[in-house]
């Protein structure tokens, strides 16, 4: 392959690649139940709090996507990709800090609030970059990177594990931390976008034909109603994953060594959605993909009530999965298609503001259904109807207000 500069070579493979290791790094927060015992064990802490250290991280990282955008635009991918790293790895390192001096402020301060903001900008540094080298296949190119994101937790979380047995919780996070950084800065130093711009100009938006600023992009219907498709796709999707484990055991009488091994399969088919729903979206179009997430989870979440066979409830669990993580990749190319990429990373990052309030909202509401009905139907029915509504809206949208919507 060849590092020449020239957008039409193979280096936008290396780029891609890059992507990959900002995004496989920085996707290991969603290893964090592997942390949830021994930190509670370690530092003598509930699990209410460690489960504290988790929201908040997923808090700071969709607020600190949401108003750093415009750095990223600013400075490039290269600079951004770089605090990212330092931030991410200094949450890390510092929880290891937190947990040698047993300090709970000092885990959500590192962990938390500094390592989610390096999350939130490791998250959105790659994106609009990658749509300008892949003009072409613009899901598939945001599709590839947010895989990474998907796939991160199935490679940390065995790693996390053999570290904690082999060294100790406090070494295993210093220990990452270090490894972060090796792969997180290389990946951020060979970022770059297409030289003299070529490639980006083709990439302007689909239906108004030009690009699209933060500012003009927030007095538009149509990112408030991307605003709400992703907001509707977390919540329930996250909801689900908070779960997960419990669930297969209660209704599907499965045993928590069988319960573990499909939350490991749900991290793969999270991983495999990002890519394969973003690449598809590239052929049936960003609406109608929409759409296809709303119908399918209706039926899948409903469907969800009517069994309790061990085979067919994973089944769905990962039908309903692999939307979820669609939905995160599909995302980008949407309003690269509706806003163009003049500040992609900018309205990117404020679209994400969904995932920080639905990390919040999505697991509250699980409890609160679950302890005040003594069952998850309830929760399942309400997604069910909640995905009807809402594909019929976005029905509504695609096929009778699309243009109305968008200018």
């Amino acid at each position: 392959m060849s590092f020449s500069t020239d957008w039409r070579n193979k280096n936008r493979n290396f780029i891609a690649l890059s992507a990959v290791g900002i995004h496989i790094s920085i996707g290991s927060v969603y290893a964090w139940s592997v942390f949830t015992k021994p930190v509670m064990h370690e530092m003598g802490v509930s699990l209410r709090d460690v489960q504290w250290a988790f929201s908040l991280a997923i808090f700071f990282l969709g607020m600190s996507a949401a108003f750093l955008g415009k750095y990223v635009e600013k400075y490039g991918p290269r600079k951004s990709g770089i605090v990212s790293a330092l931030f991410f790895s200094t949450g890390m390192l510092g929880a290891g800090l937190a947990v040698s001096t047993n300090s709970l402020p000092l885990l959500y301060l590192f962990y938390s609030i500094i390592g989610g903001i390096g999350l939130g900008i490791g998250y959105i540094t790659p994106v609009s970059t990658l749509i300008k080298w892949f003009p072409e296949k613009r899901g598939f190119a945001t599709g590839l990177a947010i895989m990474g994101f998907g796939f991160g937790a199935w490679f940390a979380s065995p790693i996390i594990q053999f570290l904690i047995e082999q060294v100790g919780l406090i070494y295993c996070f210093l220990t990452l931390g270090s490894l972060y950084l090796v792969i997180m800065l290389p990946s951020a130093l060979y970022l770059e976008p297409p030289k003299e711009n070529k490639g980006a100009e083709q990439v302007t938006a689909r239906f108004l034909g030009k690009h699209i600023s933060l500012k003009e992009a927030m007095h538009m219907k149509m990112f408030y109603v991307l605003w709400l498709y992703l907001y509707i796709n977390i919540t329930c999707g996250i909801s689900l994953l908070s779960v997960a484990s419990p669930m297969m055991q209660e209704i599907a009488g499965m045993s928590a060594m069988s319960a573990a091994v499909v939350v490991g399969i749900i991290g793969i088919i999270n991983g495999l959605g990002r890519l394969g729903w973003s690449a598809a979206s590239d052929y049936l179009g960003r609406a109608n993909t929409f759409i296809a997430f709303f119908l399918i989870q209706a039926v899948a979440f409903y469907l969800l009530t009517k069994t309790a066979s061990p085979v067919w409830f994973p089944v769905l669990f990962y039908i309903i999965i692999s939307c979820y993580g669609g939905g995160f990749a599909t995302m980008p190319a949407f309003l690269s298609d509706v806003f163009g990429t003049k500040e992609l990373a900018a309205i990117h990052g404020r679209i994400l503001s969904a995932w920080a309030m639905a990390g919040i909202t999505g697991p509250l509401l699980t409890s609160f259904v679950r302890e005040n009905t003594g069952s998850y139907m309830v929760l399942m029915n309400i997604f069910a109807v909640t995905f009807l509504v809402i594909a019929a809206y976005a029905i509504f949208i695609r096929f009778v207000s699309l243009k109305k919507t968008v200018e």
